[in-house]
């Protein structure tokens, strides 16, 4: 009696809004232009593949399994078992077996489970066991691919210039040609001056130096711009491809036992890619010793199956979950833009470290994990309701306590985002606004939110005050075919004004005038600011076109027009036609249209609920 009384009183904006909530939030795939449900099998992403094996990891973890690497007298450890399951839930996503054993290894590492351990008779290396899990032959550094760059580059360049330093015998002051025979091979070299003092430390630093530098100029020579955190993971695993991995050093680098040669292959590729020495997972701020983690992930590289392009994209998201990865040229999910969906598996890592520090409490998790994105994100709101999504998809394939923190800290701010917006298009339909102005007053919103948090990060960055704002956003900067002008994210003509210090500065047609002009002509190129205003221009551009991972400012204004009585189809189509920015690339009208639908049938049904 009570309830079917309080659901007659409710007055219809309420009505509307409950429906409208109810409806957007029906499925994940409701929610965004991206290929979800491609994206659980893996096709092109294999983002759904990292969630589901962190979900793996983590709740072994919580079962008090030990996951180190130990060199126990006994032919399986737990963390067997552990890879196992993790490989077993990357694959049921759709990882091929290769990217299934990446996934597992770095995330493993990552959880605390090292690359090695032991000596001979019980030398364990995480990416072997990996690799044997999953059955399938080493591929070895020169099978190495780089993550796409726009381009991307196999190991070759690497290979080539440091096996050119080999042959001219640069690589070591020690000379095999002098050797006495019986030397090298045992213990008189191995474990004595030769090797720990000379030559393991210098092979594994020169060869890891010159094969990142030798990666940093391929790079640039591709057209793109070079990534530290690649060119160092493929130095440090070309050089323990020629080095001694295991050995350990002299006195001179630390205790016997401390500093091994890929932890001096990891320094000499570290310093090579000019890479922090010290890195920090989001969320727990745990500090990493930078020449540690490369030269461990050397350990592993060299010791995996041949991983695919979209495996190295997995990998380049996992380490979003450093604190430092924008700036080592790790992945794109952990800000400040937030990416499509498919990259965004960049809480993975920091979601494990956290459930491990509040043992297992998964409200703690996502209250950190909601604090870390508001400060690291242009735009909070939406980064948080992309992680929602994507989680909640994960767990149509594998649930576990990764996925449920990101949907608990994702939660509260994506209803809240969409109940804003729903009052909002509300009350600008009944005071007589079309559906078409009220889309684009919610992407005009969103506009000056990254504006104004745009010019405020880079004002700290660069330490002095920077305010940007966008003149023109609109499709067709060179093409002239249909679809580009109805989509604007293929060919973005991009204009906006910017103040950095006391210059200002106007640019026109960004990506295809301006940008072009300074790299091929050298325009403006004298003028550090200038490469600034075109840099935040690119970056605040990029954050605004990514837009497809969340489409609530197209479904919720369909959903209350359809609310109030217009043909969904109708409603569907015209709220994309407003909503200028989120028509970035297609798709939003179709999910539109299924969420106005659902919303007419809520509303409707809630409406005509009588009292008993």
């Amino acid at each position: 009696m009570i309830r079917g009384c309080l659901i007659l009183s409710l007055p219809e904006r309420e009505r509307v809004v409950a429906a409208t909530l109810m409806a957007t939030t029906f499925k994940p795939d409701l929610m965004t232009n991206d290929r979800l449900e491609a994206g659980a099998k893996g096709w092109g992403s294999l983002a759904i593949a990292v969630l589901c094996a962190a979900n793996a990891v983590a709740e072994e973890i919580l079962r008090g399994i030990d996951i180190k690497i130990s060199d126990a007298e006994a032919p399986t450890i737990p963390l067997d078992d552990v890879l196992e399951k993790a490989i077993k839930a990357a694959m049921e996503a759709g990882a091929a077996p290769e990217n299934a054993a990446l996934i597992a290894a770095a995330l493993c590492y990552f959880a605390g489970s090292g690359a090695r351990a032991g000596v001979p008779m019980a030398n364990r290396k995480l990416g072997a066991m990996a690799r044997i899990k999953v059955g399938l032959p080493r591929g070895g550094g020169i099978t190495l691919v780089t993550n796409k760059f726009s381009n991307r580059l196999t190991a070759y360049p690497a290979y080539k210039a440091v096996y050119e330093a080999l042959l001219e015998k640069k690589l070591t002051k020690v000379d095999g040609a002098k050797l006495p025979p019986f030397v090298s091979g045992g213990s008189p070299y191995g474990h004595s001056v030769l090797g720990e003092d000379i030559a393991f430390p210098e092979i594994a630093y020169n060869a890891a130096k010159i094969g990142t530098e030798a990666m940093l100029r391929a790079f640039e020579g591709a057209g793109i711009t070079p990534s530290p955190l690649w060119a160092a993971l493929i130095g440090a695993t070309v050089a323990l491809e020629i080095v001694h991995p295991d050995a350990f050093l002299g006195e001179e680098y630390g205790p016997f036992g401390t500093v091994d040669s890929a932890y001096m292959a990891g320094k000499g590729a570290m310093e090579a890619a000019k890479l922090p020495p010290k890195l920090h997972i989001r969320g727990t701020d745990e500090e990493l010793d930078t020449a540690r983690v490369i030269g461990d992930f050397g350990l592993i590289f060299k010791d995996l199956p041949a991983f695919t392009v979209i495996g190295a994209m997995a990998l380049n998201e996992i380490f979003a979950g450093l604190k430092e990865a924008a700036m080592i040229g790790g992945g794109f999910s952990g800000g400040p833009v937030n990416p499509p969906l498919g990259h965004l598996c960049g809480d993975a890592v920091p979601a494990i470290r956290l459930l491990m520090k509040y043992k297992g409490d998964v409200h703690k998790v996502a209250e950190e994990i909601r604090k870390y994105k508001e400060e690291s994100f242009f735009d909070p709101e939406m980064a948080l309701c992309a992680a929602n999504t994507i989680a909640r998809k994960a767990e149509e394939v594998r649930r576990g306590p990764v996925t449920r923190a990101m949907i608990i800290a994702g939660e509260p701010v994506r209803d809240a985002a969409i109940y804003r917006r729903a009052i909002k298009v509300y009350e600008m339909l009944k005071a007589g606004k079309s559906l078409e102005e009220a889309a684009k007053a919610l992407d005009e919103e969103r506009k000056e939110l990254v504006e104004k948090r745009g010019s405020e990060l880079f004002s700290k960055m660069l330490g002095k005050k920077v305010e940007i704002k966008f003149i023109e956003l609109r499709p067709q900067a060179r093409r002239h075919d249909p679809f580009t002008k109805k989509y604007w994210g293929f060919d973005s003509y991009v204009s906006y004004e910017i103040t950095i210090g006391e210059k200002k500065y106007k640019i026109e047609n960004l990506f295809a005038k301006a940008i072009p002009e300074y790299v091929l002509k050298g325009v403006g190129r004298e003028d550090p600011d200038y490469m600034w205003a075109l840099t935040i221009g690119s970056v605040l551009a990029q954050e605004l076109a990514y837009i497809g991972h969340t489409v609530i400012n197209v479904t919720v204004p369909a959903a209350v027009a359809a609310c109030l009585g217009m043909d969904p189809k109708e409603a569907a189509k015209r709220a994309e036609s407003g909503a200028y920015l989120t028509r970035a690339i297609p798709g939003a009208k179709y999910r539109a249209e299924e969420v106005a639908r659902l919303a007419k049938q809520i509303y409707e049904r809630i409406s005509k609920v009588a009292t008993p």
